[in-house]
This record gives structure tokens, sequence and C-alpha cells, in this order.
């Protein structure tokens, strides 16, 4: 719950206040009133090290005059404020929902002048900080038993602010509805494989539509089988789930035209088939549907916000098992383009899937496309745990992508996909593709063999496999799924005027 009454801090009406700490403080506007309210020994404390401004560093100490309510003012340090980014405040925010979550405390109150630094305003502080924090208060769902700990909620919002309070309260809203979205997608990327399943995935997405009026079309096996999606098909053979072909649909302007297109892989598990992984290689595989979550999680923000855009979301949803008729090596496959594919990596199914859901959200009337996957080992050998790969047919339109992530903190970078890749993944003596040219440009091949099947449609390739899950808590959220473009997905989808060169 979010409170509009405008409050000074002698009305703070909760146990804990929270406080940005620069450097130099008496630049904050208002820095003497607080000075005033709290007492002179803060000044003392900053000089000596006692509250910590160094940036993302936390102090939490007890209030110390004579309040209502008030107990604890939970410094946050800022550092410079010259150098502080918008990145920064929204990471150093998520540190402070964890630090909420650590202390219970679902209700509190935050002064939101002592976090502003030019260019970042009241407003700007009031978004990071309900996405920061949002994210940052996630936690992982568990199985335990023999927990005894009730979750804790952010239940209530109070702000000390001179600007308007509507307008605060907006802001914060709108950064705790980006943040809600990250979580229910690291959720569905964190549920294990028996419980999140292809049919699973489909329910999530049908709820999803009749939450915000989405059109929505769920596609069972004997209807994919009827249409000859192949690509998907092939690897749903050796599971005893069926597949399933998800599309959801955003109609925000009178006329379907200029339409994005917003796919993503959904492989619930994979175990790499015949091509099989490693016992330790197939430790994590349910987080194979990081796509789905992403273009899930970005439909959520777009039901939320209502951009006057026109979205369609296609996912393709399947396991990818091992049984006596499973695809393999060698095998020939006929995708739902029509275009023919040898086998040459049972494991290599993701972008099998995506051939398939580009070629059905073409149908569908998408005029660009983005596709999200966790596709490739070969992106974390080129970039890392933290930079999402990207190809791409159309660099302006790519432009436009990277303003949305730039301004989301995702870090994206652009790989090449050459004319003499595109000969390599159509390198084949029996079938009009191959699906795993070799190892050494393995990411580029893997999104250019979804850019066959997209053609001249504007088009951008995103390889999530490094930056969907998390090995370790950071600043933003714990161990596991990150949810991972959620957030640049529909920044974009909002931000994007179609004036592309």
């Amino acid at each position: 719950m979010i409170r509009k009454e405008k409050i000074s801090f002698a009305q703070i009406p909760t146990e804990l206040l929270i406080v940005g700490v620069q450097k130099n403080c008496d630049h904050i506007q208002g820095w003497k009133d607080f000075v005033s309210f709290y007492g002179e020994q803060v000044e003392k404390w900053i000089r000596t090290g006692d509250i910590d401004t160094d940036r993302k560093k936390l102090t939490r100490i007890p209030f110390i005059g004579t309040h209502d309510h008030l107990q604890r003012v939970l410094f946050v340090g800022l550092g410079d404020p010259k150098t502080l980014t918008r990145n920064e405040l929204r990471e150093t925010f998520g540190l402070v929902g964890k630090q909420l979550r650590e202390m219970r405390a679902n209700k509190f109150t935050i002064w939101l002048e002592s976090f502003t630094a030019a260019p970042i305003h009241e407003k700007d502080a009031a978004f990071l900080f309900g996405e920061g924090c949002g994210m940052g208060f996630y936690q992982v769902p568990h199985y335990k038993t023999t927990s005894n700990v009730p979750d804790v909620h952010l239940d209530e919002v109070y702000f000390v602010t001179d600007e308007d309070v509507d307008e605060i309260a907006e802001s914060y809203k709108w950064g705790s509805v980006y943040a809600e979205a990250v979580n229910e997608a690291r959720t569905l990327v964190n549920l294990p494989p028996n419980i999140l399943r292809a049919a699973d995935l489909a329910d999530y997405a049908v709820d999803l539509a009749h939450q915000y009026g989405f059109e929505v079309e769920i596609l069972n096996k004997a209807q994919i089988e009827e249409l000859g999606m192949g690509g998907i098909l092939a690897v749903n053979r050796g599971s005893t789930n069926e597949p399933r072909v998800i599309t959801l649909k955003y109609k925000g302007t009178d006329e379907w035209k200029n339409v994005i297109g917003l796919v993503g892989k959904g492989v619930t598990y994979d175990t790499g088939g015949y091509s099989i992984k490693s016992k330790t290689g197939m430790v994590g595989m349910k987080g194979d549907m990081g796509g789905a979550a992403a273009v899930l999680g970005a439909m959520k923000i777009i039901g939320e916000r209502k951009p006057k855009k026109n979205v369609v979301a296609v996912i393709g949803a399947t396991d990818n098992m091992i049984s006596g008729d499973a695809f393999k090596p060698d095998d020939v496959i006929t995708t739902y383009s029509g275009k023919t594919v040898e086998i040459k990596n049972a494991d290599a199914e993701g972008r099998l899937i995506l051939a398939d859901a580009v070629t059905y959200a073409k149908q569908h009337g998408a005029n660009y496309l983005i596709d999200v996957a966790t596709l490739t080992g070969g992106v974390i050998t080129a970039l890392g745990y933290d930079k999402t790969g990207a190809l791409t047919n159309h660099e302006g339109f790519f432009d436009k992508f990277m303003e949305a992530s730039i301004k989301t903190g995702e870090f994206v970078w652009g790989m090449p996909l050459t004319e003499r890749d595109r000969k390599r993944i159509r390198d084949s003596q029996i079938a009009d593709l191959n699906n795993s040219p070799g190892s050494d440009g393995h990411m580029i091949f893997a999104g250019g063999f979804v850019g066959e099947f997209v053609e001249k449609t504007p088009w951008i390739h995103l390889d999530i496999a490094g930056t969907s899950d998390a090995s370790k808590p950071y600043d933003l959220g714990p161990k596991g799924g990150t949810g991972v473009m959620v957030r640049t997905l529909a920044t974009f989808v909002e931000d994007f005027a179609f004036n592309i060169v």
C-alpha cells in the first residue's frame, strides 16, 4: 500500500526511516531540517565514519530522539552524487530491499530528497526505489518443511517529500510494477521441472491474459501436429508431456499494424536429448525456459502500462527428453516454414523451437521480431555471465533496442553475423539447413539459424544463457533466476517509435 499523504519528519508513522547520505550532506535540500529532527550527533557520526557514506554502504542506527513511532534510521551511502548513475542508484535500492527483508520491515518511510542528484530527481528516485527495492526484496520460493519463518511483504510505504505526493506515489508504483514482473519471471525460472511443465507454463499465460484482457491461444500437441510445426514436435518426441505453443496478443491501437513480436524459448527441462548433457551440465536446466519467462514478464508490464502499441508474444514450450522415439543426430525434420533441417546435435534444440515460433509470430502479423532464449554456452565463453549477447539483421532496429537496455541497466552486446556464418548454417548435403555447424562460433550459428526463418523482418536475437541465472547473490537479487530482459523488453515496447532507418 502506498500512502499518499505528504508528511514531515515529525509525522513519520513507521518504525523505520530510510535516508540517503553523501560525502557532503550539506548539499541535500532539507538537510538542516533533518539534523534538527534527528540531532547534531548525525553529522559527527558521518565525519567519523560511524555512518558510512560510501556508495552502497548501509548503516542502521537507532533513533535517539523522542517520537511516537520512529525507532530506527537506515542510512544509505551514495558516495559522490556527481558520479551517481541511475543504474547505481537502482542497485543501491536493491541492497536496501535485501536489508528490509532481513529486518522483516514491511512498513517504512523514505526521505526521497536525500536520494536525488542531478539528473536524478525525486520522481526518478521514486521509480528506481520501487524497482530496485522490489527486486532486492525477492526471495526464491522453497519447499522446505522445517521453515517456520512467515513470509513478509512490502505493505506500506510513506514518503517525506516536498514534491506532489501523488506523482511520487505514481512513479513508485510503476517501479514496483517492473519489479513484480521481474520477480514473477524469476519464480518461473526457479520452479522445479516436475512442477513447471509446458502445460503449466501455458496455464500461467492464460491467467495473465485473463488478468489483462489479452487475446490468448494455446495450441496442444494435436493442433501443433496439424499445423506441421516440425521443430517443436521433434524436440518433444522423447517426452511424455505434451508441448504447447502459447500466443498472447495485446492490441493498443485501433488497427493491427506495426506489430512487435516477442518470441521466447520455453524448454522447461533440457537433458540434451541423445546428445545428452553430463550429470553436472544437466543441473539447472529447469531454467532453459528463461526466454519464455522474460517474454511473459514483459507482457505483464505491458498489460499494466497499456502502451499504444501492438504486441504479439509467441512461446514454444516443451521439455527435451530421451526415449526410444526421441529425435537424434542424423535425423531430418521439416519445420513449420517448410524448410528442412539436418540434426547434427540434439542438444541444439532451442533454435528448432524458435524457428517455428518466429514463423508463427510472423503469421500473426509481427512486423518486428525479438527472440529471447537461453540458447548457448558459447555466449558465456564469449561474453561471460554478465552480458547478454545479441544478433540482428537491422542496425537501426538494434540501436533503438540498445537505448532501452541502457535505460534499464541490462548490458547487451552485439555480435557479428556474416555471410560466411550463414553459408555454414546452410551447409548440408541432404537438407536446407543444419542445426549445429560447429562449436567455434556457437552463439552466432545458433542465433543465425533463427535468422534463417526471420528472413527480411527487422529482428533481434538475445542469448541470455549467461545472464538468466545468478550463481550467487547480487545487488538486485538472490542466487537463481534473474528475470533478465523483462524490463528491457517492456521499456523497448513503450519507447519504440517505429522510425528506424
